[in-house]
């Protein structure tokens, strides 16, 4: 069930209506789909330590047996659990347990969560699985944004995007975010040439950890490719604010390098100054036009810098849901009326769904959940509201049991529920 290799871009060719197409077969019978997916997590990690826990010494021929028992016997025999519950297997995992635990695929790497759930960071298991979707969601996604907002083929991305610092755990696994594993993989590489749109600032520039001299840096070559940039993007909407807000700060100095191809004496990594060296050359006659434009833009608090300094971009791409929407307004002032996309919807745990229509205002983007990358389950919410004496008000929630993906209804609130191939 996995999309179609392919050597296409993301600009309305044939190949997006591949990957589409794609999409829609699996998306047409969602409990089959599912079960499948499920079955193909058991088949794979049936022997895993974490599993034989609970299925105990039946004996199982998971390809033989039916889907709905299949899916019935997960479900009655794997409780669910928290992160809290499965850390002592993870932890085993980092400190060099290489038997079969909680999977069979090779964990060479683990992720280190946001620590928004639970307001600490959490180790997650990053196989070669984990990249493979997310190439493939990259690829979904940018096909249905091509639909909407057509890019030229082999152009540029201004991607504000930061790797942080990875380090070994006492077993020597690779750990850091799962940002960070993406930029250094193999299938970001591939990313960038299946949709035909090439980021901006080299890999010296994205993987170097500081954050002030990369961002520097991705705003400097940017404006060095202003006239190739198609569309800009982060991971998070407060990163490209950020970004934009300090480069009111620093336009002289960006401007003067753009003059002088050369890069500021703040630009202290070595790797990380030969990288820019060997792209930048002086253009005085560019450092001109954007001196002109940010003096006008000084004029009017800055509004609509971005389509002004990038003339050519189509649309603003980034995570702009849940705590991203604060950022929000901030954003569109730089961006004057250049369309703003939500990115896809995902954990560190798992990529869960993809924006199909990229024409949507953030506040109102849906979400598709794709079916093959886990196995989901909702857990429905019924809120009670409760009043305290003093007045305010606040909301509990009465769960139910789960259900799976195919019977989830339309208003309805869930909570997510992940069975990973991890």
């Amino acid at each position: 069930m996995e999309a179609e290799a392919s050597n296409g871009n993301g600009n309305g060719c044939s190949n997006d209506h591949d990957i589409i197409r794609w999409f829609d077969t699996i998306s047409t019978n969602i409990a089959t789909v599912q079960r499948e997916t499920l079955r193909q997590i058991l088949e794979l990690n049936r022997g895993v330590e974490y599993l034989k826990k609970w299925f105990g010494d039946k004996d199982l021929d998971i390809r033989e047996m039916d889907a709905c028992e299949m899916e019935s016997l997960y479900t009655s025999l794997v409780p669910l659990v928290s992160h809290e519950d499965l850390e002592p297997f993870i932890q085993r995992i980092a400190d060099g347990d290489t038997s079969p635990i909680l999977t069979q695929h090779p964990i060479t790497t683990l992720s280190l969560s946001s620590g928004t759930t639970e307001g600490r960071q959490k180790f997650i298991p990053f196989t070669r699985h984990s990249s493979e979707t997310t190439l493939q969601i990259f690829r979904l996604a940018a096909a249905y944004r091509s639909r909407v907002y057509p890019t030229r083929s082999n152009g540029r991305i201004l991607e504000f995007i930061y790797s942080s610092k990875r380090f070994k755990t006492r077993g020597g696994l690779m750990a850091g975010t799962a940002t960070t594993h993406i930029f250094a993989s193999e299938e970001f590489r591939i990313k960038q040439e299946k949709i035909k749109l090439f980021t901006c600032s080299p890999h010296e520039v994205i993987s170097n950890g500081d954050y002030k001299q990369t961002t520097y840096c991705h705003l400097l070559i940017g404006l060095f490719f202003r006239k190739e940039v198609e569309c800009i993007t982060s991971t998070f909407a407060y990163s490209m604010v950020q970004a934009f807000s300090s480069f009111e700060e620093q336009w002289e100095d960006i401007c003067k390098d753009i003059k002088e191809g050369n890069v500021s004496s703040k630009i202290t990594l070595p790797k990380m100054r030969k990288a820019v060296l060997d792209i930048i050359e002086p253009n005085p006659s560019l450092a001109s036009r954007i001196e002109a434009i940010c003096k006008g833009l000084q004029g009017s608090d800055w509004f609509g810098l971005v389509p002004k300094l990038w003339p050519n971009a189509k649309y603003v791409y980034s995570i702009m849901t849940g705590s991203m929407q604060h950022y929000l307004k901030k954003l569109r002032h730089y961006c004057g009326s250049l369309p703003l996309v939500s990115a896809e919807y995902g954990s560190t745990e798992s990529w869960i769904g993809v924006n199909l229509d990229p024409s949507l205002e953030p506040e109102k983007v849906t979400f598709a959940v794709m079916p093959t990358f886990s196995y989901f389950e909702f857990i429905p919410l019924y809120r009670q509201d409760q009043y305290s004496d003093s007045g305010s008000g606040s909301v509990d929630f009465i769960e139910d049991d789960p259900v799976p993906l195919s019977q989830v209804k339309v208003g309805q609130e869930y909570e997510i529920v992940l069975t990973t191939f991890t």
